[in-house]
């Protein structure tokens, strides 16, 4: 008897497109720099070596592109890829964390006051990322230290206006975002120190979560059709992230060559700040979805009016 006709292939089988990668500048990117360096030149070095790679400089850019189906793979802040979640029907999945907390509270004119977040009490922190995770991490952090609102004072602005008034003075207290915070140090002269490392300060409340400021986030069609393809994406992610976190000279040029951050230098400060870490699995699932809450506890709006069931997760 003949056989029936062709065998039931996984589309995966059949034909392995490019891998639509996009990444975001700034700390969110920091940790692929060597596997775009790899996509660059050498791809054979790579689990698989067909990526067709973007970098972007705002969330909303990748969000349309994951919506529209013009991007398979992306680095975007943790919240965004909730809200992606809740918006398209499930039509994005977390794949992988790659950084934890990115923020850290500078004090400025050379003072030496400010230690930890209790001692905000009565200052003005100035604040970029608003209605993002800096805000309600902050919000967080005030309210776990049992500080009313009123006690600290958050001015929200962009994170160059920031910088530019603490370099002047006009301003003591910020919260701009890494490599911003990074350079501004670096032009303060010693006049600008890093004076709370926000993660290390959620860590310290001792209430089982993390900070996640950064998801991977993968189109579930792209999930379904290619699980292949998604695994092998991190293998050389987390293949990345162990390379800039062991190889910081090395990666500080990659990133700054690919425009991730605006020189080398910064670069190499900036990526001890990060807390670049690969996590995936279910060990991903209780990291994120504990923040999470933690984040709905201070404004639901943060993650899109509701926490996400567990089909947000892709777990090989």
């Amino acid at each position: 008897e003949e056989p029936s006709a062709a065998p039931t292939e996984t589309p995966s089988s059949v034909e392995h497109p490019d891998i639509r990668l996009a990444v975001l500048s700034g700390p969110t990117g920091i940790g692929a720099a060597k596997l775009l360096d790899s996509v660059d030149n050498s791809p054979a070095d790579l689990a698989y070596g067909n990526y067709d790679y973007n970098i972007y400089t705002d969330n909303s850019e990748l969000v349309s592109g994951l919506t529209k189906g013009e991007i398979d793979i992306a680095t975007v802040a943790s919240n965004v890829a909730v809200n992606l979640y809740n918006k398209t029907d499930g039509g994005g999945k977390i794949i992988a964390v790659g950084t934890l907390g990115v923020l850290h509270i500078l004090e400025g004119g050379g003072g030496d006051t400010v230690h930890s977040i209790a001692d905000l009490a009565g200052r003005t922190v100035y604040c970029a990322g608003q209605g993002a995770n800096p805000e309600y991490i902050l919000r967080y952090l005030l309210r776990e230290t049992e500080m009313d609102a009123a006690e600290v004072k958050l001015v929200f602005a962009d994170a160059s206006e920031i910088s530019a008034k603490l370099l002047s003075g006009e301003i003591q207290y910020a919260m701009p975002p890494v490599p911003a915070a990074t350079a501004a140090i670096a032009k303060g002269e010693g006049k600008i120190r890093a004076a709370i490392d926000v993660t290390e300060a959620w860590d310290e409340l001792g209430n089982g979560s993390q900070v996640v400021m950064t998801a991977v986030v993968a189109r579930t069609e792209f999930v379904q059709t290619y699980p292949d393809l998604v695994d092998a994406f991190l293998a050389d992610y987390e293949a990345s992230i162990d390379f800039v976190n062991n190889n910081q000279d090395a990666a500080a040029e990659m990133i700054a060559r690919l425009g991730i951050t605006p020189s080398a230098a910064i670069a190499k400060q900036a990526i001890p700040q990060c807390h670049l870490a690969f996590i995936s699995g279910t060990d991903m699932v209780s990291a994120i979805s504990d923040y999470l809450l933690a984040l709905y506890s201070i404004d639901p709006a943060a993650v899109g009016g509701s926490v996400p069931d567990a089909g947000i997760y892709y777990i090989p």
